[in-house]
């Protein structure tokens, strides 16, 4: 009966999710829903049951998580973002670059997935970097005769790399969620995360060489200057950047600054570059912190609806079904793990990266690591899992901020493009699950 219960509570989520309400009030309202039901059937004792005198742990969980240290670098790694945007770094990179490695068969778009690297490395944002892409890169590829498809494809997978590349907001909430450092899953997702991108370099570097029609080379004649001056430019739209990924990620692995004073540098560091430029202004700004609040608002919101979400699961013993399921199941520890890795790639056709980290991840972490599983490999495995969130249909979110930066290309053709990375980021997957040295040789 307890496990009817739990399926009713996670079915009711699902159906009000498509209603089209906000995802936070969705969580805490069916949460509020199921502990009204279970103080209507408490008398009953039919089943484990929580009742509304429950929610009142809600507010011990929404003060907890408001007077959290480890969620501090959330903030200032979202407003480090909206600064760099403002900088007009990546204008400089996409103009630098396209000089160096246009000739080169697919330059142009290994120059976007670079571009990429540098901004996950120093942004983390998945929009800001998608629509960025999409409104500078993505024209010019096109225009040189790159296949649509494979453009939009490029620049929607390449904007996605922030979620997982240090540092990433995912990485920060799934260490405050998980009770894992968030310095260790930095330190973790470093390779996998220059894995992926260098996945992406090897893809197009082929698919260049094999269909040269479909990403020609642009003429060397219509480059101006030597390739010297053309490397100095490179070198110095880089400079700046890499500055930056240095002294936030630098402290952080050389133990000189905790992830939160590291994310105040990078903030610091990010209004600077913007001053430099001269491209700060006291509007702008008022627009960063804005887009920085609201964003912020935006997944503390999310935090607090799965908060009530998750009191009342518990209440209804959702946990111990969970568990108790997992056990029960004809696998070895290792088929449980990719069981469960699954089931996360499935969740993510439908609802985003939050929800699964803040419901479904401390379900199950405490099992997988219950089977001798090292936390941090568990949490990347998952954080890799989940980056395909943003490129698979009908939710991924990557796939509508492209379609809303360009409306020349039509969805039919970004779910194309989409698809050969979805296969790339499971690729990496495999690789990492199967060598987990890959996510550990930092920690060791």
């Amino acid at each position: 009966m307890d496990a009817l219960f739990v399926f009713l509570l996670f079915g009711a989520f699902m159906l009000v999710l498509f209603s089209g309400f906000p995802v936070a009030f969705v969580l805490g309202g069916v949460g509020v829903l199921f502990a009204a039901l279970g103080t209507l059937i408490e008398p009953l004792e039919i089943a484990e049951v929580a009742d509304l005198r429950m929610i009142g742990f809600v507010s011990n969980r929404i003060f907890n998580t408001l007077s959290s240290y480890s969620l501090i670098p959330m903030s200032m790694f979202i407003f480090m973002g909206y600064m760099l945007d403002r900088s007009g770094i990546a204008e400089r990179l996409i103009l630098a670059m396209r000089r160096v490695l246009g000739p080169a068969p697919g330059g142009l778009a290994i120059a976007v997935v670079l571009i990429g690297v540098v901004l996950a490395a120093s942004t983390g944002i998945i929009g800001a970097s998608v629509v960025l892409l999409a409104t500078i890169a993505l024209p010019t590829m096109v225009q040189s005769g790159y296949a649509r498809w494979l453009s939009a494809g490029t620049v929607g997978a390449t904007g996605c790399l922030g979620i997982l590349v240090p540092p990433s907001i995912m990485l920060v909430v799934m260490g405050d969620q998980l009770r894992i450092p968030v310095g260790d899953l930095f330190m973790g997702a470093i390779l996998p995360g220059l894995l992926l991108a260098c996945c992406f370099v090897a893809f197009l570097l082929g698919y260049a060489l094999l269909r040269p029609s479909e990403m020609p080379a642009l003429d060397r004649t219509e480059q101006s200057g030597n390739i010297w001056a053309q490397l100095r430019d490179m070198a110095g739209a880089l400079l700046a950047p890499l500055l930056l990924v240095v002294a936030v990620l630098g402290s952080i692995l050389a133990g000189v600054a905790s992830p939160t004073e590291a994310s105040g540098i990078g903030a610091a560091g990010a209004t600077l570059l913007a001053w430099v430029s001269r491209r700060l202004s006291w509007a702008d700004l008022r627009q960063v912190c804005y887009h920085t609040g609201r964003t912020v608002a935006f997944l503390y919101a999310l935090i607090f609806g799965a908060a009530c979400f998750s009191v009342v699961l518990r209440g209804y013993g959702g946990d111990e079904v969970i568990e108790n399921a997992l056990y029960a199941l004809p696998f070895s520890p290792e088929g449980v793990l990719a069981l469960v890795i699954l089931v996360v790639f499935l969740l993510g056709f439908f609802l985003d990266w939050m929800e699964i980290v803040l419901i479904v991840a401390p379900l199950v972490m405490p099992i997988l690591t219950g089977f001798g599983f090292e936390p941090v490999w568990v949490a990347i495995l998952m954080a890799l899992c989940l980056q395909t969130s943003f490129l698979t249909p009908p939710v991924g979110m990557a796939l509508f901020y492209l379609r809303n930066a360009t409306q020349e290309i039509s969805m039919a053709e970004i779910y194309k493009g989409a698809m050969p990375f979805v296969a790339l980021q499971l690729l990496t997957l495999v690789l990492v699950a199967l060598f987990p040295s890959l996510a550990l040789w930092m920690l060791d």
